[in-house]
């Protein structure tokens, strides 16, 4: 297929943009083994201007997949090791007294680049969280009363870790609910971990990813032309109605107590419409729906104790939930 023309026939940018996001998995796959569903994940997210929250046990690549993404789309990306005593100023910036010239001037904090790296972000308490809000929900950060718009691109990336619990500080809901996306980064399989220590045993190093051969395969104008063309990606009345009716119904399951806000069903529709397009097609349809249905929508609802104990879990909930609610013809 000629490179300028992408599988729904489009030729011009968004064949192109298309074509380019599409070799952003093999390009990762120099660095990172597998993960392709995060991988398409974190490219729907920038699609969607939203950003992603990331979910594994220490150790699965989550940091190098973000380090790896930057480097495939030419992108800028920062790092910050979240920690307890963490202060918002340490994220957004602060204002420094120049002696020199008697006047204070703005330094800018690591929020300022296309992709940042919140790692580890629940072990820092409320308050500093709650300074990526602003920058995540208006593209801008407020210090002294001056709003700064961030760049654009613009991507927070957090991760936590599941299963260790204790010094952390939980997000709530609300802040949840401001990731487009939560998306669960599993143990790799036992051939995709041979092949991991394959690599490291001929000399791969993480931290040097030019030496792995990652290139630039994309870039802004890519991704810009390939959101416009999101845009253009059509949603039936029925297809509307689905979402709808999927977000409604969490909100009647009796193992929850919090159900999927119109927010959530807003981000649904946006994220099935980015898949859609991805996929090659300019309109979306019910299977669109049902496959980003999970990291849409797990991080927005909250189970019962009961059910909890019982051992029921978001995802298993909202599967039932799409297995339950009828698919428009």
């Amino acid at each position: 297929m000629d490179p300028t023309t992408d599988n729904a026939g489009n030729t011009g940018e968004p064949g192109r943009a298309r074509a380019s996001l599409e070799a952003l998995r093999a390009e990762i796959s120099k660095a990172v083994v597998g993960q392709d569903p995060a991988v398409t994940g974190l490219v729907v997210a920038l699609l969607c201007r939203g950003h992603v929250l990331l979910e594994g046990v220490p150790g699965v690549a989550k940091t190098l997949l973000v380090r790896a993404l930057a480097s495939a789309l030419e992108l800028d990306t920062k790092r910050v090791q979240f920690t307890p005593d963490l202060m918002p100023s340490d994220v957004t910036g602060s204002l420094v007294y120049d002696a020199r010239t008697a006047e204070f001037s703005f330094q800018p904090g690591p929020v300022f680049t296309n992709l940042l790296l919140a790692d580890e972000i629940n072990r820092t308490p409320p308050k500093t969280q709650s300074s990526l809000l602003e920058a995540m929900e208006e593209r801008q950060v407020t210090v002294d009363g001056t709003p700064r718009p961030l760049p654009d691109p613009f991507l927070v990336a957090a991760t936590q870790n599941p299963v260790e619990y204790e010094g952390t500080y939980p997000l709530p809901e609300a802040q949840l609910d401001r990731f487009l996306l939560k998306l669960t980064i599993p143990l790799p399989t036992r051939q995709e971990e041979i092949d991991v220590l394959t690599r490291h045993a001929e000399g791969f190093d993480p931290r040097d990813l030019h030496a792995a051969g990652v290139r630039p395969v994309a870039g802004p104008a890519d991704l810009e032309a390939a959101r416009a063309a999101v845009a253009k990606t059509t949603i039936s009345p029925e297809i509307t109605a689905y979402v709808v009716d999927i977000c409604r119904a969490t909100r009647e399951s009796p193992s929850l107590t919090l159900g999927v806000s119109p927010r959530g069903a807003t981000a649904l529709l946006a994220t099935s419409r980015a898949w859609a397009w991805l996929t090659g097609r300019d309109y979306v349809i019910p299977d669109d729906v049902k496959a980003l249905a999970l990291p849409t929508l797990r991080h927005r609802v909250q189970l019962r104790p009961e059910a909890e104990m019982e051992g029921v879990t978001a995802d298993s909930v909202i599967n039932a939930i799409l297995t339950h609610v009828p698919v428009p013809r």
